[in-house]
């Protein structure tokens, strides 16, 4: 802007100029910093929620893991319950519904099933019960407790003939547990003997 033009521009008008100019510069400034700083929180805050989420699924999480009985290990869930094998099921599908789910509910799954223990990662998946739940198996076997088991260290369902088929502890290798168990002086006996191998 010439002199002359400037001289009669009004003062206030003149001042505002380069405040607007500075204005300007100050917000492209903070800006900047502020989305960089925005990327850094971003940054920061998407890998919170994602170092969390891995804890956060774990704990929630269906844990499979072994206990030690006189029969050999077997498998539980995390509090020590036990887990059994119905002979009816046929691989990757449950036979148990109704009644029989209620005497032996389905093991199922909260997040991603994970192994602990003795229990093998490869062995475990789900499959999708009628009512849509998600159910443990493992080695392909749909997993159940039973209702009879008072709590963790007690197998009351072991050698049950029930619903139409045997149902059986499961050992790590997938196979059926069908020996007579014995747990810390209490368990159950079965009238068969032998390890059953593939499990049905």
């Amino acid at each position: 802007m010439s002199a002359s033009l400037l001289a009669r521009v009004p003062v206030p008008i003149k001042l505002a100029a380069p405040l607007a100019v500075a204005l300007l510069a100050a917000t492209a400034c903070s800006s900047g910093g502020s989305s960089s700083s925005s990327g850094s929180t971003s940054t920061s805050g998407s890998a919170s929620p994602a170092a969390a989420a891995p804890a956060s699924s774990a704990a929630s999480s269906t844990v499979i893991t072994t206990k030690t009985s006189s029969g050999g290990s077997y498998l539980t869930n995390s509090a020590g319950r036990a887990i059994y094998l119905f002979m009816a099921d046929s691989t990757g599908k449950s036979t148990c519904d109704g009644a029989c789910a209620s005497a032996w509910p389905p093991v199922i799954a909260s997040g991603q099933p994970t192994a602990a223990g003795g229990a093998q990662a490869s062995d475990l998946s789900t499959i999708t019960r009628s009512d849509g739940t998600k159910q443990v198996t493992y080695d392909g076997h749909p997993l159940y407790y039973f209702v009879g088991d008072t709590g963790p260290g007690t197998v009351k369902g072991q050698g049950v003939d029930g619903f139409g088929a045997k149902w059986w502890l499961v050992a790590p290798s997938g196979s059926s547990i069908t020996t007579a168990v014995t747990i810390g002086g209490s368990g159950a006996s079965s009238s068969s003997s032998g390890s059953g191998g593939g499990g049905y």
